[in-house]
């Protein structure tokens, strides 16, 4: 009796066995720091620079055609450069190419206005890096705005400025700017009119000659209500 009953045991914990599923335990692969990556992206990074801003040195000779055909040159051939990373890595993240590289990929994504799609591509993949502190957050707010400016949708966070014949800075298509400084708090952005004022300030210094022919001698900042 006994034997059997240890029979009858042993096939219970046989079927109990057989009835249980077993996880697999779930495999993260690994990032691998790529220096390769980081000093291409500095270095594309670099002529970006001198192609965003106005033209110095030797690029302050060129003609506005010169200078139109190179700025155009380097944004579209960067952009191609740029999907071909992100079609093999997706978003470039900190633990791939450090926050310098990081935050060089999206300056130059930043940049590539002419390719809307890819820059809503890239942003895509942008939100689950800073979601998991692989990103940036401040420049994920820039390149939601740029992708809603560029494909005719009102920004979210306020990042992009036209100015007033005064040179004050001013969101550019935002009629609506309800709960804007809660949206750029959340992701560690000054608020607007702060940054308003930043941009004011900058444009007054880059246009100082032209704002004195008009008698403006100083920046028009705007006041806290």
């Amino acid at each position: 009796m006994n034997k059997i009953c240890g029979i009858v045991w042993i096939g219970l914990a046989l079927l109990g066995c057989k009835g249980k599923t077993v996880e697999k335990p779930t495999m993260v692969k690994k990032v691998i720091y790529d220096q390769q990556l980081a000093d291409e992206l500095k270095r594309m990074e670099g002529i970006d620079q001198i192609a965003a801003y106005i033209p110095h040195g030797a690029y302050a000779e060129l003609s506005e055609e010169e200078w139109n055909s190179f700025k155009d040159s380097v944004f579209t051939t960067h952009q191609k450069q740029l999907e071909e990373i992100f079609n093999k890595v997706g978003f470039v993240g900190y633990d791939l190419a450090g926050k310098e590289g990081s935050d060089n990929f999206w300056v130059m994504v930043q940049h590539s206005d002419h390719d809307p799609v890819f820059q809503k591509n890239v942003l895509a993949k942008m939100k689950v890096q800073v979601d998991s502190g692989n990103a940036t957050p401040e420049y994920y707010g820039y390149l939601v705005d740029r992708v809603h400016i560029n494909t005719g949708e009102e920004q979210v966070y306020g990042t992009q400025f036209e100015y007033n014949e005064l040179g004050q800075a001013f969101p550019k298509n935002m009629t609506d700017t309800t709960g804007v400084n809660s949206r750029r708090i959340s992701l560690g952005l000054t608020p607007m009119i702060e940054r308003m004022n930043e941009m004011t300030l900058s444009h007054f210094l880059m246009n100082k000659e032209y704002f004195a022919e008009k008698g403006i001698t100083e920046p028009q900042l705007y006041t806290a209500n």
